[in-house]
């Protein structure tokens, strides 16, 4: 039998929450840090390509926060949600990357505009990657507190709890942020 079945009582990790599972890491088994990164990698890659363009860097960034959230692991309540405090890394990783690098140009990956339908009109997708390219370049314009929340709650589906924890703001300012955040980017887009 394999640790991972000894010590869980499962054979499968899969089934295991995130909470449960961080408590079974800091607890008995630190080796299945494993499977945190792999449930973690490309969503948080995702989360942080919006911020950090460079592969290597990228790389970097997102192993800094693996390497942060496995030192402060028995910080973690685990009565919270997980992905939460995961993203909340991220977030302050990605933070202290722009700080750093403020000049690069922000974008968005083709996924999130991609077109669906299997007869490409031209000029649809001429006109799709002008929008993208157009919310692009006004996300990039935008005060990161209007920024931030639009893309946790867009792009990576967050609730407004979860955006609240992540930012460590109020939930009733998450909701602010984001409708301001929306008319901001309408205006840079009707220009």
């Amino acid at each position: 039998m394999t640790s991972k079945t000894n010590l869980t009582g499962l054979s499968d990790l899969k089934v295991l929450s995130d909470e449960r599972l961080a408590a079974i890491i800091r607890e008995k088994d630190r080796e299945l840090y494993g499977e945190i990164i792999r449930r973690y990698q490309t969503k948080l890659s995702h989360y942080l390509r919006k911020f950090v363009h460079d592969a290597d860097e990228l790389e970097d960034v997102l192993q800094d926060v693996f390497i942060k959230t496995y030192k402060n692991l028995y910080d973690f309540n685990v009565n919270k949600k997980f992905s939460s405090w995961i993203y909340r890394i991220a977030h302050n990783e990605a933070v202290n990357y722009i700080k750093k690098h403020r000049k690069e140009a922000f974008s968005l990956d083709a996924k999130e505009l991609e077109i669906i339908d299997e007869k490409i009109d031209v000029k649809k997708e001429f006109d799709a990657q002008l929008l993208k390219n157009k919310i692009g370049k006004s996300l990039s314009l935008m005060k990161e507190k209007y920024r931030e929340p639009l893309l946790l709650y867009y792009f990576e589906e967050k609730s407004y709890e979860e955006i609240s924890d992540i930012m460590r703001i109020p939930r009733s300012t998450v909701g602010i942020l984001i409708m301001r955040g929306k008319n901001i980017l309408k205006e840079f887009l009707t220009r």
